[in-house]
């Protein structure tokens, strides 16, 4: 207690007596730089913090910090830098890589003592009218056409002038189109080799858009466009697939992709899917749309669609006519799902390897035998029980799995009554017949005795006169096709020409 003494009550400090606390004020008052100059005016005794001849910041020994007009210039320099930087970051950000930028220079509160910081990178040449970079226009005639009196005058017709000016026009091309510094060589293009290559720029700009459009609204060989894309996610999405593997297979009409299956509305679906995408390409169905047209099934539907709504129109045709040979017991791929103009169906193979076709199946004579008489009575089948006629049958659509024939892509298949239908079935039989006679089986009927076993008419034949033959189809299509607009109804016969009792074909599905 002997350097520590009490006086009143009342503790001494050790380092001396202790200044008088300066009344409290708030940080506005500080940062007001109003307050402060009334307080300068008023004391008359506070340095100033900027020389305002050398435009210097003092520092050091001669800066004063007692001065509260010296702080709140302090203050308000740096919250104006940290500002000027943020703004220089905004507009960086904003123009980022185009040409074509915008300045914030208004926005900015420069100091005087910051003058003599700028350098020249900083400054903008958009907005200066002395622009080092720019081009020197090239000259061009008044608006009169002529300049010079005499002997001297030079029209617009001038063969430089105007070259000079084509050059000039070339900037007004596309942007995808390079024209280079023409102006710069003093390029001068006469007016042929100008309108070659404006109109080389239109037809390039015109077969651009058509490439675009066709590559985002078609589907290719593999390739999918982004709303067949984006179907297939929804259904990966929806937990209708588990996951889509890759293609299998690629055809005239579809692109089939193998597929997990996951369930749809609580109903499982396959563990291994096919996904059948119909190409939305227009080419593709230009000389098949009698298949679809003449059915009287799309009849209707099909006059008032526009072309690429009958894509979708035949993946449906290809769903109805899967679940009618489905019924009858052929085997053949189950539907799981429609979506669109992408078609669900039950994989035919095992273990993620499609079933080989029937002419790529390595077959012995007694399952090529077996296999015959399968397709027989297939086709008698489809004609009899599910009124088909499968219009592309042939080993490329006939799939071997587990000893048995499956009969896939039945898009095309018509009804007997169809105006071609007895045709394309008479198509189908010759396929059929020349393909298992060169593959040695002896059973395999010619074309006509297939097609009259198939249809179960009598159409006489005489040796292998096909022209006889034809005419007597010819002659029921024509028959059949008088029969429907007398007697307009959707119950008609399909009968031959000998006078034999008729055979009712029910359309209704």
């Amino acid at each position: 207690m002997d350097q520590l003494s009490v006086t009143a009550g009342v503790p001494k400090s050790p380092w001396g007596a202790v200044a008088p606390a300066a009344p409290s004020c708030s940080l506005s008052d500080v940062m007001s730089e109003q307050l402060a100059r009334q307080l300068d005016e008023e004391n008359n005794a506070f340095p100033t913090l900027i020389d305002p001849d050398a435009n210097l910041l003092l520092s050091g020994e001669d800066a004063d910090t007692t001065s509260d007009l010296m702080l709140a210039q302090m203050l308000q320099m740096q919250y104006d830098r940290e500002c000027d930087s943020q703004l220089r970051l905004e507009e960086k950000k904003y123009n980022g890589e185009s040409k074509v930028s915008i300045s914030f220079e208004n926005y900015r509160m420069v100091h005087p003592y910051e003058d003599s910081e700028s350098s020249e990178d900083e400054v903008d040449w958009q907005d200066t009218r002395d622009d080092p970079y720019k081009a020197d226009k090239p000259q061009t005639t008044p608006r009169k056409g002529f300049t010079g009196k005499g002997k001297n005058i030079t029209t617009k017709h001038d063969e430089v002038m105007c070259g000079r000016k084509n050059t000039a026009r070339m900037d007004n091309f596309a942007p995808e189109v390079h024209v280079g510094d023409g102006l710069g060589m003093d390029l001068k293009l006469s007016n042929k080799v100008f309108n070659s290559l404006k109109q080389h720029c239109y037809a390039e700009q015109r077969r651009s858009a058509r490439l675009h459009e066709k590559k985002e609204h078609s589907t290719a060989e593999q390739a999918l466009d982004p709303r067949t894309r984006l179907l297939m996610y929804k259904m990966v999405s929806a937990g209708m697939l588990d996951s889509i593997n890759g293609c299998i297979s690629t055809g005239k009409e579809s692109v089939v992709f193998h597929a997990n299956g996951g369930s749809l509305e609580e109903q499982p679906v396959p563990e291994e899917v096919v996904l059948k995408v119909f190409k939305t390409t227009l080419n593709e169905f230009r000389n098949r749309d009698r298949y679809i047209k003449d059915d009287y099934r799309f009849k209707d539907r099909f006059s008032k669609l526009n072309p690429r709504k009958i894509i979708r129109l035949w993946a449906e045709k290809e769903m109805h006519n899967l679940m009618k040979i489905k019924k009858a017991g052929i085997p053949c791929p189950e539907v799981a799902l429609l979506k669109k103009h992408i078609l669900v169906m039950s994989f035919i193979g095992k273990d993620h390897v499609p079933a080989p076709k029937l002419k790529d199946a390595m077959l012995g004579s007694a399952d090529m035998k077996n296999a015959y008489y399968q397709v027989l009575h297939m086709m008698q089948q489809l004609y009899q029980e599910c009124n088909l006629v499968h219009a592309d049958l042939s080993e490329y659509n006939l799939l071997w799995h587990e000893g048995k024939v499956w009969l896939i892509d039945v898009s095309q298949s018509v009804e007997p009554t169809h105006p071609h239908g007895l045709h394309f079935l008479f198509r189908d039989c010759r396929n059929v017949s020349t393909f298992f006679q060169k593959g040695g089986v002896i059973e395999a009927m010619n074309i006509y005795e297939l097609f009259n076993c198939v249809t179960g008419l009598n159409l006489t034949i005489s040796g292998d006169d096909k022209a006889t033959f034809i005419a007597q189809i010819e002659a029921l299509e024509k028959r059949n096709e008088d029969h429907i607009q007398r007697k307009g109804k959707k119950t008609f016969p399909v009968s031959s020409c000998d006078g034999d009792p008729p055979l009712k074909h029910d359309t209704d599905d």
